[in-house]
């Protein structure tokens, strides 16, 4: 999701530094190596369910809302 898979172009590159700066501006808790190996949506939402201590539903619909309109 937000790693680097290799043989991606430029922009790819730049969008997934973007998002994962943004996650970070979110999620202050998440450090760059969290958000360096999240490769989908259910582990991000994993992630901020354990280190926030919020229930499922609430990770859940945080993430998404977040993830809204981002292309991954």
């Amino acid at each position: 999701m937000f790693g680097y898979q290799g043989g991606e172009c430029q922009e790819t590159v730049a969008r997934k530094i973007g998002y994962r700066s943004d996650a970070k501006r979110q999620w202050s808790c998440l450090t760059p190596l969290d958000l360096s190996q999240i490769k989908n949506e259910e582990q991000l939402i994993t992630l901020v369910k354990v280190r926030y201590s919020l229930p499922y539903e609430t990770a859940k619909a945080d993430v998404q809302g977040w993830m809204a309109g981002k292309q991954f």
